[in-house]
Order: C-alpha cells, then structure tokens, then sequence
C-alpha cells in the first residue's frame, strides 16, 4: 500500500480515537446526569481513562503525537503537504488541527480534558467487575416471603 493511502487511513483512525475520547466524554456527563447505568461500565470507563491519560501524558511533557508524526512522515514519503490531500483526510486533519491556533493550547486543553475525565471517574466511578446491582436487588426479592 502506497504511503499517501497509509496517511489518509491513519489520520481516520486518529480521528477515531479523538471522537471516542470526546464524545465518550460527552456521553459519560449525560449518563451521570440522566442515570444512565451503562456508563458506569468498567472496561469502557478504564479505556477511556487510559486514552486520554495518554494524550494528558503528552501534553504535560510536550512530546508531538506518535500518530501525528507517522501521519507527517508518511505524508513526506508521499511527496504530500498535510493540507493538500484528498477532501476526507484533509478535513479530518483540520478537525484535529486547526490550522493557526499555536500548539501550546492543544497542549493544555489536553491536559485540562484530561483532569475533566479523570474527575468525572472519581466522581462518578465505574462499577467493579464482578459488582452487578441488578443480582443484589433479585437477591433479595428472592429471599424475602411473598405478600399475602
């Protein structure tokens, strides 16, 4: 596969991975608002925990995005500019980048959307493994004696 096709695929999966970031973000704060149980989901809440910790990590130590870098160097070896490639890539590109704004503001916003997900996981914890609230309330219907 050639590098420009290579680039156009890895900045959609960057993209992805901002989106699940984001928008598991938005979706977690309406759960918690609403009730929602299933965002209390452990392996979802510890996932989304991990990914943008690591996008936090960068930022506090302004390392550039290894999918950003690979994205560029295929980029180089494709003979492309990052903002002349096909419509898709290019938006995805913009969408992640906004061209203009400096690089030291993604890096706090990192850091900032970091300690949001991170306080919304203290605050709003994810159930343990194993921890079924569902089981214990058929529990206990079950061994209390039928009205009369």
């Amino acid at each position: 596969m050639n590098p420009a096709t290579l680039a156009d695929i890895l900045v959609l999966v960057h993209l992805s991975f901002v989106a699940f970031v984001v928008l598991g973000q938005l979706a977690i704060l309406l759960a918690w608002i609403f009730k929602g149980r299933w965002a209390r989901n452990f392996w979802f809440r510890l996932i989304h925990l991990a990914a943008i910790s690591f996008v936090a990590v960068e930022g506090i130590f302004d390392v550039e995005c290894p999918v950003t870098v690979w994205e560029r160097n295929l980029r180089a070896r494709a003979g492309q500019e990052v903002f002349q490639v096909p419509f898709i890539p290019r938006m995805a590109n913009r969408i992640l980048f906004y061209p203009g704004i400096p690089h030291k503001y993604f890096e706090w916003a990192h850091i900032g959307f970091g300690g949001l997900v991170l306080l919304t996981f203290v605050f709003f914890p994810p159930r343990l493994p194993g921890k079924n609230p569902g089981k214990e309330n058929q529990k206990s219907m079950a061994a209390s004696p039928p009205a009369v």
